[in-house]
């Protein structure tokens, strides 16, 4: 039934006249003589039919997740060093980065709830002294962040006041745990009620300081013990402290604020699902967080279809590069992270981590990452960019908030060839082909109408990508290990 409705759609289509349309590219090369530039060339729609060549067909009659934004981890460390820039350079930076009509539009940001692995010392806000409580958190305060962190995220607002701000803890204060430490530890017991109460003081103090959290997570990586800081958390615990500690005390404050579970590997699909399963838990719970350097992508998918009422989110991946490579490997990240993820139903993109210094500092001693290179690199007022930078430029320039993910075929699915009848000329036949040779690619409708499609070039050769679109072709070229990002006037 679904290849005849296909095969129909597409007859009839071709049988209704249109207006010319044009298809824009911006386009980064593996050897980097582009890199995310706009091509100073288009490409036009019309209806000659490339024989024989799979296409990509694009129908924005099937929709998918409404986007939430692609950008960065603001990390302490990030703040750091964009605090330390001269006013003017800091300005010109965060300019290019956040703003979305002149600049990349980077559109969402992960804070880190105190301290991370990405600080150079840890804190959390209600440190107080070693064998001491504070169950009235009398001592909370934000003044660690006041340095830097929310300096810069002021400055960021300013230039995008609508981007869209996700908060992560690593750990909680240390009296608050079993261990004493900073460093693993399990949450005590009887501080899962101030410990809710802790979030709920951050939350309205950031707000304060005109910075709305739109989410949190719970924890970050549940079930990693190794970082400086870290605690982990199992599925019950995290389904106790939801239900009647977290989720209460945001309802009883208010807060409109988003509670997000797992935020973890995607090796574990079963973690949210068992938090999702306690429907006194789930009320509270508007979807889940993965990173992936472990398992599938698809276990985020798996998690969707048991329970497509709640969110996917992706939260956290490193994408590194060796300073001064004569080739950016971006066709590979830019498949996984965001072709991949987005196919999977991730709401969001989100990589770690913004900045960092040519020596990828600071980071915490015993478990902090000494490799973690940020979007982009600082040094005093000079920035060089990465390739995380330009893996969420491809993205987040031209996909703004509010687009939703459209059907295009994907390599593997059904697909159409159109080619002359033999014996009729000028007569076209129409044919299915089961597993279409297509590169990978996804593809989104904007709240302002424009088709935007992204397609990864991974492979050693210049690869034809060959788009049908409401009854009329178009054919690009894309170079190897290169990556483009196609946008025209939908109809």
């Amino acid at each position: 039934m679904r290849k005849i409705s296909l095969i129909a759609a597409l007859i009839l289509a071709m049988a209704v006249p249109a207006a010319a349309q044009t298809i824009s590219a911006w386009e980064t090369k593996a050897d980097r003589s582009e890199l995310f530039a706009l091509q100073p060339e288009t490409v036009e729609f019309d209806y000659k039919r490339n024989e024989r060549s799979a296409y990509i067909v694009v129908d924005p009659a099937r929709s998918y997740q409404t986007m939430e934004g692609f950008g960065f981890a603001l990390t302490g460390g990030s703040a750091e060093h964009l605090i330390k820039m001269t006013p003017s350079a800091r300005h010109e930076i965060l300019q290019e980065m956040f703003n979305p009509k002149d600049g990349v539009g980077f559109s969402y940001i992960r804070l880190t709830l105190g301290s991370s692995d990405l600080n150079s010392f840890t804190f959390s806000y209600d440190d107080i002294e070693e064998g001491k409580e504070d169950f009235k958190l009398k001592h909370f305060s934000l003044s660690q962040d006041l340095k830097d962190v929310v300096p810069v995220m002021q400055e960021i607002l300013g230039i995008n006041p609508d981007i869209p701000v996700m908060s992560s803890p690593w750990s909680a204060p240390v009296w608050m745990k079993e261990s004493g430490n900073i460093r693993g530890g399990k949450l005590r017991k009887d501080c899962y009620q101030v410990y809710a109460e802790y979030f709920v003081k951050y939350v309205q103090a950031m707000e304060k300081e005109g910075i709305h959290i739109d989410a949190v997570t719970i924890q970050n990586e549940p079930l990693n013990s190794r970082n400086t800081p870290s605690m982990p958390w199992d599925p019950a615990d995290q389904i106790e402290f939801v239900k009647n500690n977290l989720g209460p005390e945001f309802e009883k404050a208010g807060l409109d604020t988003d509670i997000i579970v797992f935020d973890h590997n995607c090796d574990r699909p079963d973690y949210a699902l068992a938090i999702y399963n306690d429907p006194d838990a789930a009320r509270y719970v508007t979807g889940s967080a993965y990173h992936h350097y472990r398992g599938d992508l698809s276990a985020m998918t798996y998690v969707y279809e048991a329970r497509p009422d709640k969110k996917i989110y992706f939260t956290e991946q490193m994408t590194t590069e060796r300073p001064g490579m004569d080739r950016i490997d971006i066709a590979a990240p830019v498949k996984r992270l965001i072709i991949g993820v987005t196919r999977n139903w991730s709401s969001n993109v989100i990589l770690w981590n913004l900045a960092a210094d040519p020596l990828n500092d600071p980071h915490t001693d015993n478990g902090g990452c000494s490799m973690c290179q940020g979007a982009i690199t600082i040094d005093g007022d000079k920035v060089t960019r990465n390739l995380a930078y330009y893996v969420i430029a491809h993205a987040s320039k031209l996909v703004p908030p509010g687009s939703k993910r459209i059907f295009s075929t994907a390599p593997g699915e059904r697909s159409i060839s159109i080619c002359e009848d033999e014996q009729h000329p000028q007569m076209w036949r129409t044919n299915v082909i089961e597993k279409a040779d297509v590169p990978d690619n996804v593809t989104f409708l904007t709240p302002q109408g424009k088709i935007v499609m992204i397609v990864s070039n991974d492979s050693w050769s210049r690869r034809e990508v060959n788009i049908q679109y409401n009854g009329k072709f178009a054919r690009v070229r894309l170079a190897p290990g290169s990556v483009a990002t196609y946008v025209w006037d939908a109809e």
